[in-house]
């Protein structure tokens, strides 16, 4: 898995039925546009900036955003 898939999966696990990706970006004090371009390949990649701000909006830190199996992959470099 790239790096972007990766990201863009971490991304949708805390998109559920009482929270919208919408919802987590106003929260994130984002615009949802900046999240609908990245996931939907319109935007190539996402600034380290923008993912602090989404887990500001979750209440999250950034190791906490990271802390799984497939950020570790080898070939997740692109």
């Amino acid at each position: 898995m790239f790096l972007r898939d990766a990201v863009i999966k971490r991304i949708y696990e805390y998109v559920d039925d009482d929270t919208s990706l919408t919802d987590i970006c106003l929260r994130s004090n984002l615009t949802p546009s900046t999240i609908f371009d990245f996931v939907n390949g319109k935007t190539k990649y996402c600034k380290l900036i923008t993912i602090k701000k989404l887990c500001n909006g979750l209440g999250l830190k950034l190791k906490e955003f990271f802390d799984t199996p497939y950020f570790d992959e080898d070939d997740n470099i692109y």
